[in-house]
């Protein structure tokens, strides 16, 4: 029997996506929704420069994961390449605005996985920002620049951040896109991995 090829997957504007926005909305009093913004870092977009410390503060007493919106079929996707591939959760936990504070998200993304995707092996959950020393056969990821040169699949992941990216850069690189919105993305994946070779 051959052995099974291994993805290193990420968390977050993949699996779902975290209390972030609704705490920039509950913060601000806006209705903000995830595609009104371009830019990955939504607080910098949102968040006056004069509040932003404010704001720091303010998230400090939040569980993003407490309550997360999960991206159409992930889960049960996950399942079923769980059962075909060996599945590594490669996501990072440290806000870059607050890094003292970092230690508490690495607790709630890990408790978001322990009751979300039990069907993983905690052992194989991978928190970094250093995505380029972890190698697999397959990675998805939303952020172009963690998908690793030195991995055979890579699959950029749609999100309101990466639309802009141009087919030609992708294919330059070797990368293959999910689609090109985020409700849809999970049923590319399918396609691309479950279907019988």
């Amino acid at each position: 029997m051959d052995e099974k090829k291994s993805i290193l997957l990420d968390v977050d504007e993949v699996i779902c996506f975290s209390g972030f926005l609704q705490a920039v909305n509950d913060f601000m009093g806006t209705n903000y929704e995830i595609d009104d913004f371009k830019e990955y870092y939504i607080d910098e977009v949102a968040i006056p420069k004069e509040r932003f410390n404010e704001f720091n503060q303010f998230l400090k007493q939040r569980n993003l994961y407490e309550k997360p919106v999960f991206l159409p079929h992930a889960i049960e996707t996950i399942k079923k390449l769980n059962e075909k591939y060996v599945i590594y959760i490669c996501s990072s936990c440290v806000n870059p605005f607050d890094i003292e504070e970092s230690g508490r998200i690495f607790k709630d993304k890990y408790d978001f996985l322990i009751q979300n995707l039990s069907f993983i092996k905690p052992e194989h959950f991978i928190f970094t920002s250093a995505k380029h020393l972890f190698k697999a056969d397959i990675q998805i990821d939303d952020c172009l620049s963690h998908l690793d040169s030195a991995i055979e699949i890579k699959i950029l992941f749609p999100s309101y951040h990466n639309k802009t990216i141009e087919n030609d850069e992708l294919e330059k690189n070797g990368i293959l896109r999910a689609g090109n919105d985020w409700r849809e993305g999970w049923n590319f994946i399918a396609k691309l991995l479950l279907e019988d070779d």
